[in-house]
């Protein structure tokens, strides 16, 4: 949900800082002192169009922060965490906006993109009136609510699932129906790719074992001479290390028998002698078995060019050029079995688009069920919200062939006014509409995956106990999501959790707007301000505070 609001320099707002809460949020407050800015200002965030006139006069940068309390929304914690962001718990985004032209993007301090904010904040608030990022808005949504009311989305997950088999196996036989020549060719190619790679005779592991024979070889010589040199130090020339310690040990066990304290020393040294004796004898056998063979240095060279060569064509390593070698070979099966593998995969595509055909048809009549019924809710809550004369439809456009979600295109169609044709509600709905809309949806269709939902002229054109009705809808609403709510009708403003006013003054000749969370006693002045304008009366204070013990009782 939205836990905080900062805004820095935008229209009359100088510097606002507010801590919305859970449930239904009011903002109130006199024509003219500056709620649509803030809705504005929040508009910014969700990726909104960025305009230098949003700026406050006499300063060069403008700025809105929203801090986000991700609590359960598990999607945008994982995208954030997938985008190296780490989140917890918390989101703070901050959205900049310069005379320069230049607007900048942070999330929880690191510098973001724009489309990356709208994307992650589409997720976590929802605006309904006047502006750009409204869900009903965007007709590609429509569908998905449709589906959402009729709980479709099974069906839909089923028929997009063969859809993409349907659309793989169809690209696989378009490549293999290309041209013939191409076909050759290219049989041609990968023959010769298996056969050199085979040739090759290539082992995992193989260029590693040859790098060190060839450095044994390449120093073979210097190799023999070391070790028989050392051989011939220990124990086989003239006065060998090994013959005088011989002698030395026999002579300390000797005089080991006069004094036994020497006797360890001797055991220590016949131990030595041993190990030495054992290195000697390894070194004359190593220098046996080393030959200076400038012949097998050649082929070992040969063999490793070889490699390199097919590492520089195929992959860097031979484990990879052998895995290469095996994925070639299969398209190479495929290909040399072309008519048989056509045959097979044009039969799997009949199947496909049978069942294809079949799921879309009844995902389609489930979507004709599920459209007659919203119809007739959503004008029912329509007819509540002081809409009674207004027609809503949902219209269907089938595709010429099966598409990924389905096989119509689905778009809201709306007439306001009797004797009106519906047309599409995205061209025609004003705000006030939209937001009605929205309202009557929810109440139908609650579930939602966006925690923060606001509600921008809700209460336009309306009045007395439709006003009531509104303000239970939205109280309703608010019971599973958080809700902020800009209204003047005090009949919505009594229902609310939490109640704000907005409120424009003027010191040292400039204009600022705050925004301040009331007291129980400062709501029933509110109220009764709305209730009577600008003279509130012990009538209006005493009927306010009768809205406010009413508390606008929700019935489920």
């Amino acid at each position: 949900m939205l836990a905080d609001l900062f805004i820095k320099n935008i229209a009359i707002i100088d510097s606002l800082h507010v801590s919305f809460q859970p449930g239904l949020n009011v903002l109130s407050g006199e024509t003219g002192a500056g709620k649509s800015i803030i809705i504005d200002a929040v508009n910014l965030i969700l990726g909104g169009r960025a305009s230098a006139d949003l700026i406050r006069t006499g300063e060069e940068e403008a700025s809105v922060e929203c801090l986000f309390d991700l609590s359960g929304v598990d999607w945008v914690a994982d995208r954030l965490g997938a985008a190296g962001i780490d989140a917890g718990t918390e989101l703070l985004v901050k959205r900049t906006v310069s005379r320069s032209g230049r607007n900048r993007v942070f999330m929880n301090g690191g510098p973001s993109t724009l489309s990356f904010l709208s994307e992650i904040s589409s997720r976590l608030v929802n605006i309904y009136g006047q502006h750009e990022s409204q869900t009903l808005l965007r007709p590609e949504n429509h569908l998905f609510l449709l589906d959402g009311y009729g709980r479709l989305e099974p069906l839909r997950v089923r028929y997009r699932s063969l859809h993409e088999e349907y659309i793989k196996t169809r690209e696989e036989i378009l490549a293999l129906e290309k041209d013939e020549r191409d076909t050759f060719r290219r049989i041609d190619l990968l023959s010769f790719q298996v056969r050199e790679i085979d040739e090759a005779a290539l082992s995992p592991g193989e260029d590693r074992a040859l790098a060190e024979e060839r450095q044994r070889l390449a120093y073979a010589e210097r190799l023999i001479r070391t070790s028989r040199g050392a051989y011939d130090v220990l124990y086989d020339g003239e006065g060998a290390l090994l013959g005088s310690l011989r002698r030395v040990i026999a002579d300390l066990e000797e005089a080991g028998k006069i004094d036994a304290e020497l006797s360890p020393y001797a055991a220590r040294l016949r131990e030595a002698y041993l190990q030495l004796e054992d290195a000697a004898l390894s070194l004359r056998d190593y220098g046996t078995r080393l030959e200076n063979d400038p012949e097998r240095l050649r082929e070992v060279e040969d063999r490793i060019d070889l490699i390199r060569r097919l590492e520089r064509k195929y992959a860097p390593t031979i484990e990879e050029i052998l895995a290469f070698r095996d994925a070639v070979e299969g398209e190479l099966r495929k290909l040399t079995h072309r008519d048989e593998t056509l045959g097979g995969l044009r039969a799997k595509l009949d199947e496909l688009e049978q069942s294809l055909r079949e799921a879309g048809g009844e995902l389609s009549r489930r979507r004709a069920e599920a459209a007659r019924a919203l119809t007739q809710d959503m004008e029912r809550e329509l007819s509540e919200l002081a809409m009674k004369n207004a027609r809503f439809q949902v219209g269907f456009f089938p595709h010429e062939e099966p598409k990924a979600a389905g096989m119509e295109r689905i778009e809201f169609l709306f007439a306001p006014n009797p004797g009106e044709a519906p047309k599409p509600l995205a061209k025609i709905a004003s705000g006030g509409e939209l937001s009605r809309l929205m309202l009557a949806l929810k109440q139908i269709h609650p579930e939602s995956d966006v925690p923060t939902l606001i509600f921008d002229e809700v209460d336009s054109g309306i009045g007395g106990a439709v006003s009531a009705t509104v303000g239970r809808k939205l109280k309703r609403v608010a019971g599973g999501q958080q809700v902020l709510c800009i209204t003047h009708l005090p009949q919505v403003a009594a229902c609310a959790d939490h109640h704000f006013k907005v409120e424009k003054r003027t010191e040292s000749g400039r204009t600022r707007t705050s925004l301040e969370m009331l007291s129980d006693d400062m709501r029933v002045h509110e109220l009764a301000r709305m209730l009577g304008g600008a003279k509130v009366s012990e009538k209006a204070l005493e009927h306010a505070r009768e809205m406010m013990e009413d508390g606008c009782r929700v019935t489920s």
